[in-house]
């Protein structure tokens, strides 16, 4: 049987789970983030996530070591739960990389539109009150289907280009933080802090993508090297979102970036009196969209790849490509998921990183959980206790009501239709396996 190609090592990793997690948000949403308590809140929120969520990432450096399978929680849960739980935790993670496949397809629109107003224009209809223009549409189309092509042609395309544009990030990111003036911020009550951690799954959803392609490993990478890409990407990302917070709120009056698009450009034209830090920024955000958009396309057509070959879903999504060794109808799967959700528009971008973060959560918890009861070692089985309590936390913030933030009407409809997919789908396979 034909099987992936095995060529990644540790930059790769660290490049897909970091890329995977860092897109655009900095920049089109940073005004939400601002306005849930201010940039005091929203540095700590980002901050303690980074750091709660260490324990998880270790818990998923254990599990790829003894179970390198591209199914990811699927599989760890499969260890100890009945079939039809390690199916939807699986399912959870794929809605939540897959989710933001056609959020960074929308964004990429968003963003050209602030560079070339006339973008916004040939309104073909509405979603929720918010306009969806053809060039914009057509410009999401092109990015989704350049990455399809890359990804279909070969893993190692697709990790150089990855490696490409996390380069190109952080080096900007740098520059971006050497022109940035040191200004004052009010402290924010502890509520600010919750209302930010309950994005944090969200954005931080990434670091676990690294062995979704542990089968893709070059023959000599340890499987050590699991875990260390994983907590750099962990502590670098939390960095980036920290320090992007901080740079925007020490340049400008923040309360007056409320409700702004583009809160970050626009802070540092206000500051600075020029347009070059714009344009900095906003070459920074493209490649940015385009490495968050290339690690989730590549984390949820593994997962795709994986249920196909389980046979869970229709076992033609675990075909491997004879020439490329690609998961191809996978890869076309995701393609054709991503060019249905872009026709949403900008109704999709703020309650997608809702329901992806309860999705994210309730993953975390499905594997930490299964490794808990697996492991003996009573000192492993407390950093696993850290991670349960962490996600469960995290998880249940979005679904309580006594939290503020949690899901409106809107959301959990969302949520419903694609756990109604997931059922439709596995009892057609049921139906075909016999």
């Amino acid at each position: 049987m034909t099987t992936l190609a095995r060529q990644l090592r540790l930059p790769d990793y660290f490049a897909l789970a970091f890329g995977t997690m860092v897109g655009v948000g900095w920049l089109v949403l940073m005004d939400d983030w601002l306005g849930r308590g201010g940039p005091l809140g929203a540095i700590l929120g980002f901050a303690l996530g980074g750091i709660l969520l260490l324990p998880v990432g270790y818990v998923y450096g254990q599990w790829v070591q003894r179970l390198p399978d591209a199914a990811g929680e699927a599989a760890y849960t499969a260890q100890v739960f009945p079939p039809i739980v390690s199916y939807f935790t699986g399912w959870m993670m794929l809605l939540a990389y897959f989710i933001v496949c056609p959020w960074e397809a929308v964004a990429v629109g968003k963003l050209a539109a602030y560079i070339f107003p006339s973008l916004n224009s040939f309104e073909l209809y509405r979603v929720a009150g918010q306009p969806v223009f053809l060039p914009r549409l057509l410009l999401g189309i092109l990015l989704t289907v350049f990455l399809a092509t890359l990804n279909y042609r070969g893993i190692r395309l697709s990790a150089s280009f990855q490696n490409w544009t996390t380069a190109t990030v952080l080096l900007l990111f740098v520059a971006l933080l050497g022109i940035s003036a040191v200004r004052g911020f009010r402290a924010t009550p502890f509520v600010s802090i919750l209302l930010t951690l309950q994005i944090v799954p969200y954005f931080m959803t990434g670091f676990e993508s690294a062995p979704k392609v542990a089968e893709e490993a070059h023959p000599g990478f340890h499987s050590t090297g699991f875990f260390r890409a994983i907590v750099m990407a962990l502590f670098v990302g939390a960095g980036f979102y920290v320090l992007a917070i901080a740079a925007v709120a020490y340049i400008a009056p923040w309360q007056g970036l409320i409700g702004k698009r583009f809160a970050t450009a626009i802070a540092f034209e206000q500051a600075l009196g020029a347009r070059w830090p714009v344009r900095l920024i906003l070459i920074m955000a493209m490649f940015g969209l385009f490495q968050c958009f290339n690690g989730n396309f590549v984390a949820s057509s593994r997962l795709l790849f994986a249920y196909g070959r389980r046979r869970t879903i229709d076992p033609r999504f675990g075909t491997v490509h004879e020439k490329f060794l690609t998961p191809s109808v996978a890869v076309m799967g995701i393609t054709a998921g991503t060019l249905a959700g872009l026709l949403l528009g900008d109704a999709l971008l703020v309650p997608v990183t809702e329901v992806g973060s309860m999705a994210s959560a309730l993953g975390w918890f499905a594997a930490c959980l299964s490794f808990w009861i697996v492991e003996k070692r009573a000192w492993m089985r407390v950093v696993t206790s850290l991670g349960m309590s962490v996600s469960l936390l995290l998880c249940l913030m979005k679904v309580l009501p006594m939290f503020p933030g949690h899901f409106s009407p809107a959301e959990w409809i969302a949520f419903a239709i694609w756990v109604a997919l997931g059922l439709l789908l596995r009892s057609r396979s049921q139906v075909v396996n016999g």
